[in-house]
């Protein structure tokens, strides 16, 4: 196995000291130009990398911010994490992306992968509804901050975006478009999101004068298309099938797109259907899906701008206050949802 080059290494190589290279690599403007050129041809002859968990240990400060999300699948988290990349990229950190697979568990095992890494502090969408999982990483220090989830407490940021709007959102447009049994295919329903959907389907039927037994609840294990074909499913074999359903998340609203294509059932005509969080893959299905949008980017972006608020205030924690970001939805009608009932 190849040996590592440490900066001793380069050092000898260029005849100069360890502290001239160090020198070099971190303040160059201090070394003289041409003992710089031979310490840099040094590194480039030798190969060396330096190591940043030395150089973490010597400043106590991660250059690395953690990105724990619910399924990378899905193309919602996709772009939070763009947006949050690009603002760590411009802070000058790099982003450690990990995938919990709505799994406590597994969150349970990278939130202590990034405790052991002493991260600079991480954006976090909890799998864990009963928040032990988040308990336990608070004890570390490390500061985070809640995506695409609203803080109960003060103890902590976070950047939402009001479901219980975009719920309404929802199914306001299909009672406006003259269905009166929705179906809600919602997902695992210890995620807060989904209850907040729910909240706000049932508020805009209320809004309208039906009550809460015109919208039939479809839970799933998982926010997959998979999951979607199996609600699908489900959704075909009901007597008395509603005319139109509300998806808790695109990918859930394409699998039952798919269900109903393979069973014969014509989108809009004989089911409407609405997604949640209008990811690209919305316009691009067979059938356009009307979909409430959730600007993701700017939800990641935000995240870690206040994660790096928080962290830059460390030494002096009394000048950083906790905020909770709420940003509003929006409803985007495509063909999925115009039906004329």
């Amino acid at each position: 196995m190849a040996q590592s080059v440490g900066i001793k290494d380069v050092a000898r190589a260029a005849g100069v000291s360890v502290g001239t290279v160090s020198n070099v690599i971190n303040r160059p403007d201090t070394v003289a130009s041409e003992t710089r050129a031979r310490v840099l041809s040094a590194i480039d002859r030798l190969g060396y990398v330096r190591s940043e968990s030395a150089r973490q240990l010597r400043a106590g400060r991660s250059r690395i911010m953690g990105l724990l999300v619910l399924d990378m699948g899905n193309p919602f988290f996709v772009d939070v994490a763009r947006g949050a990349e690009r603002a760590a990229r411009e802070a000058g950190l790099g982003v450690m992306v990990c995938n919990s697979a709505q799994s406590p568990a597994e969150e349970a095992e990278y939130l202590s992968l990034f405790a052991e890494q002493r991260v600079r502090g991480v954006l976090l969408t909890p799998a864990d509804a009963t928040g032990r999982n988040i308990e336990a990483f608070r004890r570390h220090g490390i500061p985070f901050v809640l995506v695409d989830r609203v803080a109960e407490g003060a103890t902590e940021c976070s950047v939402s975006v009001d479901d219980v709007a975009g719920g309404a959102l929802a199914v306001r447009h299909l009672v406006e478009a003259g269905h009166r049994s929705i179906a809600y295919v919602s997902g695992p329903p210890g995620l807060n999101q989904v209850r907040d959907r729910r909240t706000g389907a049932l508020n805009a039927l209320a809004e309208a004068g039906l009550g809460p037994e015109s919208l039939r609840e479809l839970p799933t294990e998982r926010l997959d298309v998979a999951a979607g074909r199996d609600a699908g499913a489900r959704l075909l074999g009901l007597a008395d099938r509603p005319t139109a359903v509300f998806c808790a998340n695109d990918l859930l609203a394409l699998g039952v797109l798919q269900a109903m294509y393979a069973a014969g059932v014509t989108v809009p005509d004989d089911l409407a259907i609405v997604g949640y969080d209008d990811i690209e893959f919305a316009a691009a299905a067979a059938v356009p899906l009307t979909s409430v949008r959730q600007p993701a980017v700017t939800m990641g972006a935000l995240a870690a701008e206040l994660l790096l608020e928080e962290t830059e205030a460390q030494d002096k924690p009394a000048t950083h206050e906790h905020r909770r970001v709420v940003l509003q939805p929006e409803l985007v009608v495509r063909r999925s949802s115009l039906a004329a009932r």
